[in-house]
This record gives structure tokens, C-alpha cells and sequence, in this order.
């Protein structure tokens, strides 16, 4: 009888093949990693990597590029901007110094005859200042004889062409005249072609065609 019982409990006692099968199977689920879904993190994190600096290269480089083609933008439009600053401070050069030179040609009083002369060489240049200074003596002589008086006032002046350091202004003048022997009559349009050129930092007429 004792023995029988002995027998049994080392039946219960003993681990069967299927109970150790069962224990090693919870050891091994045990060592698992819940969260381990089978990818190989060390080997796509490079790839990653690589990614992220590809794109962070290549936004760097549009930016560079974009602020480079700002960059040449703004320097074009610096440089049209003082083109077109010094041109049109040209053309008010030349237009002043037309606009003063016919009036030197239309306003002389026998008065002060020698000094018209002189202001009106001073403002000339080229053959015109050659020219007018050959004829100076004589317009100032037949000014004085006369005892006529002329003052003009400009009424219109364009520029009609510009090239490099020249232009052609045309201008339009009204001159009064008077003198002892006429009184005074209506004043006349003149319209004059006055070349002007650049001379040093200034500019002076280098040519006067009087227009029908």
C-alpha cells in the first residue's frame, strides 16, 4: 500500500516532456520584446540619416541660389536706376544751358552791349564761339547805333535728340524789340535749333540755327 503511494506521488511529482515544452515556451515568449516588430533599426537609421542631410543640402542650395539671384537683381536695378539718374540730370543740363543761351542771344540792351557780347561767348563754344567772335565787334557797334533794345522770353524748349555728350534743344523765344526811331512793336517768335555740347563739368551752345 505504501508503495503504491509512493509511486504516485512520483507520477505527479516528475515534469512531464509536455510540461517542459510548456515552460520553455513561456521563458522564450518571456525574452521577447513587445515592441521589437522585426525591423532592423541599426541598419534603416543610416538611411534615414542620409535622407534628412540630402534634403537640408539641398534647401541650403536653393536658398543660396535665391538670395544670389536677389542679390544680381538688386545690383542690375541699382545700376538702371543711376543710368537713368545721371541721363536725366544730362538732358536738365542741357536744356538749362539752351534755354540760358537763347536768352543771351535775344536779350541785349545798347546799354550794356559789350557785356551781352561777353556773356554770350562765355556760354559758346567750338566754331559758333569762333564765329560769334569774329562778328562780336560789329553786332556791338551796330547795338550801340542804333540804341535798340531786344528782351526775349522763352516759351517752349524740347530736347530734340541727345548722343553721348551732345544734344540738339529746340527753343522757342519771344523777343521784343524797341529803339528811338520804332516804338515798341509786338513781340516776334523766334525758334532757334541750339547744339549743345559737354564741356568739362558744365555744357555750352556749339551751334545756333535760327527756324522759319
Amino acid at each position: 500500500m505504501a508503495d503504491d503511494v509512493d509511486s504516485a506521488d512520483r507520477k505527479l511529482s516528475a515534469p512531464t516532456e509536455s510540461d517542459g515544452r510548456r515552460e520553455e515556451s513561456r521563458h522564450g515568449d518571456d525574452e521577447l520584446d513587445p515592441l521589437d516588430d522585426g525591423t532592423d533599426v541599426g541598419a534603416t537609421a543610416p538611411r534615414g540619416t542620409d535622407a534628412r542631410t540630402t534634403g537640408i543640402r539641398l534647401a541650403v542650395a536653393v536658398g543660396l541660389a535665391a538670395i544670389v539671384a536677389l542679390g544680381s537683381s538688386g545690383g542690375w536695378l541699382a545700376v538702371s536706376a543711376y543710368r537713368l539718374h545721371q541721363s536725366a540730370q544730362q538732358s536738365a543740363q542741357f536744356l538749362g544751358v539752351a534755354r540760358q543761351g537763347a536768352l543771351n542771344l535775344t536779350t541785349i540792351s545798347y546799354t550794356d552791349a559789350d557785356s551781352a557780347a561777353r556773356r554770350i561767348l562765355e556760354s559758346a563754344t567750338g566754331a559758333f564761339h569762333d564765329d560769334f567772335q569774329k562778328r562780336s565787334g560789329p553786332f556791338v557797334d551796330v547795338v550801340k547805333q542804333t540804341q535798340s533794345t531786344t528782351a526775349g522770353t522763352v516759351t517752349e524748349a524740347g530736347l530734340e535728340s541727345a548722343q553721348n555728350d551732345q544734344a540738339k534743344v529746340l527753343v522757342a523765344v519771344s523777343v521784343t524789340t524797341t529803339s528811338p526811331a520804332q516804338p515798341a512793336r509786338q513781340p516776334h517768335l523766334w525758334r532757334m535749333r541750339i547744339t549743345v555740347e559737354k564741356v568739362g563739368d558744365g555744357a555750352k551752345m556749339s551751334d545756333v540755327a535760327f527756324m522759319p
